[in-house]
């Protein structure tokens, strides 16, 4: 077959089948709209159906009420699956509004990191005006497929409410084109528009997957979510550094949120603007594993576009061991730290409610970070120990694991220069200490020793040269090989889904 066989062949949904969920005090309503054109609705509660589980009537008469709502043909076969739920399938944390930085000198060190494309053209007003009637087309991989899903949009960091008039969601071709037949309208309350007020989150009504999940052809493509902005949206809300390609159109452009192909949308980002979470629907005994630290859990010196962050290694792995029941999901952010003051995004403990707790379905967590804390904000060892401990007091008495990673080593970096001193390593390894000896954490992967060169304490030269440009690296972020090695040293037992 054929690439271009390949691309067609993929078996778009039939129908368009939407449902909304509103979270209302701890109660969810779902309202079901098997067809938008129909005004026979059914509307459950959530909290009524955890009551009634005891109850083998009750659970028959909510498997038919919903079958009769998403027009399942076989009863037999929905009971069979068991109870559903929500589950993050990809996410990326917000950590600003974004700021237009102009392309660093190839003779500057630091020009290694700046890996998004200047986007001065597409946002000639970024800080005050951000995008003017124009559409994003970001591009998204899914970690784990179904029949259904939901986005959330983020304007966290915004001034003003922010509008978009259309959304879609569609199976990326190649580039910014996407695969016809594959697009999905979704919509918020049934209407195709939303606004977000500043400082909130929305979630958007379900929507049937574009194309067929159980189509082998589908594993591994990414989603291509577009959205138009309807006037100004002021500062934009956004994650800078996902090493993954997406589009935008000029300002005043309009709407191309439907286009099957890219040429309205001639700037392309490295950076994930406004949306910042897609669940899907999967059965409740799901696990659902979040990433989440600074830039090494980022990706930083990984392949664009490649997928190869140690999160993504630690997906295949889990994968392949469980199956459909797993998802892994990245919450990392460039220059994070565990506590305040900030370096760059909220302090992880200021962002942990949100962008983890917030998460869809989770049931842990790999938490990698504290290195930003010593070089950035000179914070002591006992700071960030304590940060650590409110962390995992938070996650734990949340029902979440907490598995720690080791702190890897920065020592002789050669362009982050404070974050290579002897001081810094010596602080490295005293947290790295209480990683490995506390017993607070449920699991232990020590990421230090599978890329430590003991000779000399820095990386191993193998996970030195930088694979995202091709430069020699700068001793502090692995590059693809480094990030496998990382990945190996999870207990994926520890991360495995529950009956």
């Amino acid at each position: 077959m054929s690439v271009q066989e390949e691309r067609t062949a993929i078996r778009p949904t039939k129908g368009a089948n939407t449902f909304t969920s509103k979270e209302q005090d701890g109660d969810t309503e779902v309202v079901f709209y098997p067809d938008r054109s129909s005004h026979c609705n059914t509307r459950f509660s959530k909290r009524g159906l955890n009551q009634s589980r005891a109850s083998l009537l009750s659970r028959v008469a909510a498997v038919v009420l919903l079958a009769a709502s998403v027009g399942l043909n076989s009863l037999v076969s929905l009971a069979e699956e068991g109870p559903k739920k929500w589950v993050a399938s990809w996410a990326s944390s917000m950590q600003g509004a974004y700021v237009y930085s102009p392309p660093a000198p190839l003779d500057s060190p630091f020009h290694i990191y700046l890996i998004n494309p200047d986007l001065r053209f597409a946002f000639p007003n970024a800080t005050t005006d951000g995008a003017v009637e124009q559409t994003f087309r970001l591009i998204v991989k899914p970690d784990l497929f179904g029949e259904d899903y939901r986005l959330r949009f983020s304007n966290f960091f915004g001034t003003q409410a922010v509008t978009f008039k259309a959304i879609s969601v569609a199976v990326q071709d190649y580039a910014g084109n996407i695969i016809p037949g594959t697009l999905r309208e979704v919509t918020f309350g049934r209407a195709g528009t939303v606004t977000i007020q500043p400082g909130k989150l929305v979630y958007s009504d379900g929507f049937r997957s574009p194309a067929d999940p159980d189509d082998p052809l589908l594993k591994g493509r990414n989603f291509a979510v577009s959205f138009a902005v309807q006037g100004k949206s002021g500062p934009m809300t956004c994650h800078t550094g996902d090493f993954t390609t997406s589009y935008i159109s000029p300002p005043n452009s309009g709407d191309h949120t439907e286009d099957i192909h890219d040429f309205a949308f001639p700037s392309s980002t490295t950076a994930v603007f406004f949306l910042d979470a897609l669940d899907v629907i999967a059965s409740a005994d799901n696990a659902v594993v979040c990433a989440f630290g600074d830039s090494v859990t980022d990706g930083t010196s990984s392949t664009i576009n490649g997928n190869d962050r140690w999160s993504n290694d630690l997906s295949i792995r889990l994968h392949e061991a469980y199956g459909n029941k797993v998802s892994v999901v990245n919450e990392g952010i460039v220059g994070n730290t565990v506590v305040n003051p900030p370096f760059i995004g909220p302090a992880a403990v200021d962002r942990l409610d949100r962008d983890v707790l917030g998460l869809s379905g989770l049931t842990s967590v790999v938490w990698l970070e504290g290195i930003n804390d010593f070089g950035a904000e000179n914070n002591t060892v006992s700071a960030v120990i304590a940060g650590l401990q409110d962390g995992i007091s938070r996650m734990h008495a949340a029902g979440i694991k907490v598995v720690g990673a080791t702190l890897i080593s920065t020592l002789n970096a050669t362009v982050l220069l404070n974050w290579g001193t002897p001081v810094i390593d010596a602080k490295r390894r005293a947290t790295n200490d209480f990683i490995r000896h506390s017993g607070l954490y449920d699991s232990v992967a020590d990421t230090d020793t599978a890329t430590l060169d003991p000779g000399t304490g820095e990386l191993k030269p193998e996970f030195v040269p930088d694979s995202s440009i091709g430069s020699p690296g700068d001793k502090s972020h692995p590059n693809r090989a480094g990030y496998q090695a990382m990945a190996n040293t999870v207990d994926l037992k520890v991360l495995a889904p529950q009956p």
